[in-house]
């Protein structure tokens, strides 16, 4: 699920698709800390992982600005936005390990209380966190390699995103640097994202990549989005 500044509301739409379904891992493509409450987040993604008996996985991104931070008033500077991201994270994890919970940073501040929660996630030690990473930008790279996986991009003013998705070896470089990280584990994920009719799933995995998203974002302006979504997982995977 996209998780926009204003629209259909992902974690809702999650938590129903939890009790919906029984084995697909359920997620955000993606979710940008920056602008929300760590307490908020923490409890959203915390109640998916129990209702789902553990299949969520966390995605997290700074965010596009000209996805509507701007129009609502969200925080756009980027150094603001990366503390604000970093220590959401750090808040969120913390909650997770249970109380009591204290913290002290430079956007957030937690008093150390015994309040009622609901509990430890499902998943121990905790949710996993995928986290967008600039591949070439030792900053960004450094924030994704602490995490659970990486969702790769190359920034490519020449694109009309900025940014692209990595070579195939693109991704064998980046899973060699992994491999040579002291804190990755074995399991660490390389996530692409893209449409099978356009790159090949099959050699990004042989690359080293661990997860393919399909991408049916032109799917949002067809008659029915739902009907494009469940044609295309009826074609099966692609090669």
């Amino acid at each position: 699920m996209w998780e926009p500044v204003w629209g259909v509301d992902a974690w809702i739409s999650l938590g129903l698709a939890a009790v919906r379904t029984s084995k697909i891992r359920l997620g955000t493509m993606l979710t940008p800390p920056s602008r929300r409450r760590p307490w908020e987040l923490a409890s959203q993604v915390a109640t998916v992982d129990r209702i789902s008996d553990g299949r969520v996985t966390l995605s997290v991104v700074l965010g596009a600005t000209n996805s509507g931070f701007d129009t609502f008033g969200e925080e756009c500077n980027r150094k603001v936005r990366s503390e604000l991201m970093d220590e959401c994270l750090d808040v969120m994890c913390g909650l997770w390990k249970g109380q009591p919970f204290e913290y002290a940073g430079t956007q957030y501040m937690v008093q150390s209380t015994e309040f009622p929660t609901i509990g430890h996630t499902v998943q121990q030690p905790r949710v996993p966190i995928w986290c967008v990473g600039a591949l070439g930008r030792p900053k960004s790279m450094r924030r994704a390699l602490s995490w659970d996986g990486i969702i790769p991009q190359v920034i490519d003013p020449s694109t009309d995103m900025g940014v692209r998705q990595p070579t195939l070896d693109g991704v064998a470089t980046l899973r060699a640097e992994i491999a040579a990280h002291p804190s990755t584990a074995n399991d660490f994920d390389i996530v692409l994202e893209g449409h099978g009719t356009e790159h090949s799933p099959r050699a990004y995995n042989d690359a080293g990549a661990t997860w393919w998203i399909e991408s049916m974002w032109g799917a949002m302006s067809e008659h029915s989005p739902a009907n494009a979504a469940y044609d295309r997982l009826m074609q099966g995977p692609s090669s």
